[in-house]
């Protein structure tokens, strides 16, 4: 399954947009009203930024689609793993955490949803709005860790086949904690400032959109908990692992090439390396420009530059969060035992039921002419299940 057009298609109308609403346009930045403390006064093109397309009906679609396509296909990996799939390995451990965190990252979605279609006015409060953006980030970054830890695994085993699967098992359950419990304590930093900020004009309350600069002469102390985490999280929690995948692949193409000769190895072959060459351009399309704003858009926000082109951050936004709907179909429907064991969870067959079905069918011989199993006593069954 390649999504290479759709993405492609996709990042070229958050190109269109985001460079539509940029045309007019700078970073969403504000400074205090000297008339009101409370409320922040932004620039016009700003606020012509918070009440176009772009950020009112274009954002929150996708996020609709991502929702609703991520949080069956996240919850019904997640129960597969769960309930089905009796023998475990480092791998499917790797799929089963990275289907949570993609679960936990679009559960989220219907908040940001609300607020966007609600013309960027956030009606939760300041908690929540933390609360938010520890989830989204967090569980963002969780999922370009568990994808590293896959492309590693699969390589491991391609070059160590023999290796003990019980100590793998091990080391990846530990791997798996240690990257919860970093994740979560690199996210912090966004406790320790407010996200939101009332505007003057327009009237909304914005979640994380406006960054509010005590001093137009010294920004940085404004942004620096922000800066310090997003500039962390780009440059290593990002770039790292992406350097570690292309490596990965890159030496798992090559232990493919060398263990592989005749012509049905060669087949599978050319499916391994369309496989590898679909996860890979998920992953840079998705994550990479995305992580690229990010970084310029906070070393530009420290220095006081105004112009930093938010507004395609915030489209690029949707890419990465388009990953956690793509991943269950990468990961887990390119696998025919996932495949079987979804058919069987939706047929509501149970684990006995299958287990049967399957020893009963193990002793049939298949007849290609009848296109049925057929038992050595001469009686046809049917290979419909």
């Amino acid at each position: 399954m390649d999504f290479t057009p759709l993405l492609s298609l996709l990042l070229v109308s958050c190109c269109f947009s985001a460079s539509h609403a940029a045309g007019k346009g700078r970073g969403f930045t504000g400074f205090k009203d000297p008339e009101n403390s409370e409320q922040v006064v932004v620039d016009k093109a700003t606020a012509d930024t918070l009440r176009s397309n772009l950020t009112t009906v274009f954002i929150p679609i996708l996020y609709i689609i991502v929702f609703a396509v991520g949080l069956p296909a996240n919850g019904m990996a997640i129960w597969v793993f769960l309930f089905r799939t009796k023998k475990k390995h480092p791998s499917s451990i790797y799929m089963a955490n990275l289907a949570l965190a993609d679960l936990l990252f679009v559960i989220w979605m219907p908040l940001k949803i609300s607020y966007h279609f609600n013309g960027n006015n956030w009606i939760y409060g300041e908690p929540l709005c933390k609360v938010l953006m520890s989830f989204f980030y967090g569980n963002m970054y969780c999922s370009v860790l568990f994808i590293t830890c896959l492309s590693v695994q699969r390589y491991w085993v391609v070059a160590h086949p023999l290796s003990q699967q019980r100590k793998n098992n091990k080391v990846a359950i530990g791997v798996c904690v240690a990257i919860w419990l970093f994740v979560w304590l690199t996210t912090t930093p966004l406790y320790l400032y407010n996200h939101t900020a009332k505007l003057k004009d327009p009237n909304i309350t914005t979640c994380h959109d406006v960054n509010v600069i005590e001093d137009a002469l010294n920004p940085f102390p404004s942004v620096k908990f922000p800066y310090f985490y997003f500039i962390f999280m780009g440059m290593v929690v990002f770039l790292v692992p992406c350097i570690i995948i292309v490596v990965a692949y890159v030496l798992l193409l090559r232990a493919l090439g060398n263990s592989m000769e005749d012509s049905t190895a060669s087949k599978n072959r050319q499916k391994a390396v369309a496989l590898i060459v679909t996860v890979l351009v998920t992953f840079l399309v998705c994550f990479l420009p995305s992580n690229i704003m990010l970084v310029v858009h906070y070393s530009l926000l420290k220095d006081g530059v105004i112009n930093n082109g938010y507004s395609f951050y915030l489209s690029t936004l949707c890419l990465a969060s388009l990953n956690s709907c793509l991943d269950p179909f990468i990961y887990y429907f390119v696998s025919e035992d996932f495949r079987n064991h979804v058919k069987n969870t939706l047929l509501c067959r149970s684990s006995r039921t299958v287990e049967r079905m399957r020893v009963s069918f193990s002793s049939m011989k298949y007849s290609r002419k009848s296109k049925s199993y057929v038992s050595e006593s001469g009686n046809t069954q049917s290979s419909s299940c």
